[in-house]
């Protein structure tokens, strides 16, 4: 049984199989049709949905998410809002109200998810107001796609909404529901939260548990990758395990030496803590996918997916990050370098799961730069990434690590480029050599994004840009603004 609240009004949806998302219960067991499927795989935004969470002051907490691939079950103590409850009778929301006033809308199809956007925006800037600068209106509005209206209206109605008197659901003067939601979610001593196919352990040990008596059972955190599988390849998933409750794997634990960040700690969450440390992986996180799949997806999901074009693992590579492994068997650690085997392949044993990840702090003097190449600024997939750690000591090039996604089977690192660069002052010829080493090294891809000649390329011209970078007016420099750092366009690379 899945037992939420709806629109204020509490649900309890019984004989839910495994692999029903949010947006098949909303549509044909809950009659709710104002969500839309557009794309059925989180690209579009049509269907996008606000969840609400209640946070550690009991106050509850709303972010947009695909209603298309995200899990029905995870609704499990939650409040979920859609369009239609958002209007009070006839008196329309701030962002209804705008979106209307400012001719947001022509077809109407996307508008719901539009107007699910610019709520949980809306309800984001009541608790901390801030400025709505570009940046922020393309966090929030990046994974909305419209084909038809253009994007200026919906702007001015992301900006107008502010200005219009509240006008709140009458749900939102309940003052009793963030306590009835949280109720919901009270601690079952580690007993799954649900039942047949679909399971979701409270801790450690029960995870364990589940995962040596179902092996091959399917482990979900966000579903943004694993719910495409029924989505798009029409692929049953009868057997699902739900990490998100498991306390372990959503802690972040920090010491002297770096953090172990658990499996199941969103992108959304993980962002802010780059922010000192690694301002590079920061910028990237705002250019990974939507607001809508950062809320969801998790840095464990990124690495177990295993993807050659994921955004995350190349960089936690030319960090030398590390990986807690666990299961019935017990623990174990090993380097994420050790982790990718071949496609799809890992060295994760089949009763085995990544419990957290290990990101080392910054070494004195470290430098770290990350570019990113696709076709869209926002809500695309990499056609090749690449990640450049090095230190400058005494006019040479220490401790050079080149990753790179989209380059062969498995995000790797690509040593002999590496060893070219090491210990060499960082000049023309020196990179001369680590892109014909790079050339030699590593064979990538062709496909929709691009082919092996086009990657190739690519790959090599960003290390010519590292080094142009290098030899700018400042060694440091890293603003994409300055004529000697800014080679390629600021949209497609950062």
């Amino acid at each position: 049984m899945i037992d939420f609240y709806l629109n204020g009004r509490r649900q309890r949806c019984q004989d839910v199989t495994a692999d029903t998302s949010i947006l098949e219960l909303l549509r044909t067991g809950l009659g709710q049709t104002g969500t839309k499927e557009g794309c059925a795989s989180g690209d579009c935004g049509a269907c996008t949905v606000a969840i609400g969470e209640p946070d550690a002051d009991g106050e509850l907490v709303y972010h947009n998410a695909n209603a298309c691939i995200t899990p029905a079950h995870q609704l499990d103590g939650c409040h979920l809002v859609t369009v239609e409850g958002l209007a009070d009778g006839d008196t329309l929301h701030p962002a209804q109200a705008a979106m209307v006033d400012c001719h947001g809308s022509q077809c109407g199809f996307c508008t719901p998810g539009i107007v699910m956007s610019l709520f949980t925006l809306y309800e984001n800037q009541r608790r901390q107001p801030a400025p709505l600068t570009q940046s922020r209106l393309e966090e929030a509005l990046g994974g909305n796609l419209c084909r038809c209206t253009g994007y200026r209206p919906i702007r001015e109605a992301a900006l107008a909404m502010g200005d219009y008197p509240a006008a709140d659901p009458a749900w939102a003067e309940d003052d009793q529901l963030a306590g009835n939601v949280a109720w919901l979610r009270r601690p079952r001593n580690g007993a799954p939260a649900a039942e047949g196919h679909y399971v979701a352990p409270q801790d450690l040990a029960a995870l364990r548990a589940l995962k040596g008596r179902r092996p091959g059972a399917r482990l979900v955190a966000g579903g943004t990758d694993l719910w495409l599988e029924t989505t798009q390849q029409l692929k049953p998933l009868d057997d699902v395990i739900d990490v998100r409750q498991v306390e372990e794997l959503g802690a972040i634990e920090e010491t002297a030496e770096g953090w172990w960040i658990g499996a199941a700690v969103t992108l959304a969450r993980l962002t802010p803590l780059l922010a000192e440390p690694y301002p590079a992986f920061e910028h990237l996180m705002h250019r990974f996918a939507s607001s809508q799949i950062r809320n969801r997806a998790t840095l464990g999901g990124n690495i177990a997916n295993a993807s050659p074009i994921g955004d995350t693992p190349p960089v936690l590579l030319a960090l030398d990050a590390r990986l807690r492994l666990d299961g019935p068997r017990g623990e174990r650690e090993l380097p994420l370098a050790d982790f990718f085997l071949d496609y799809k392949q890992t060295a994760l044993a089949e009763d085995e799961f990544i419990a957290a990840i290990f990101l080392p702090r910054p070494a004195d003097e470290q430098n770290l730069k990350v570019w990113k190449l696709s076709k869209r600024r926002e809500d695309d997939i990499s056609a090749v990434l690449g990640a450049f750690a090095w230190r400058l000591e005494e006019g040479v090039m220490r401790d050079v690590h080149l990753a790179f996604g989209g380059m062969a089977a498995i995000p790797r690192r690509a040593p002999a480029a590496e060893a070219a660069l090491e210990g060499q002052a960082p000049d023309a010829a020196a990179f001369d050599a680590a892109r014909a080493a790079l050339a030699e090294e590593l064979t990538p891809m062709s496909d929709v994004r691009g082919s092996a000649d086009y990657r190739r390329v690519a790959a090599g011209n960003l290390l010519e840009r590292l080094r142009l970078m290098l030899d700018g007016p400042t060694a440091t420099d890293a603003d994409n603004n300055n004529p000697a750092t800014k080679v390629t366009l600021d949209a497609y690379a950062h």
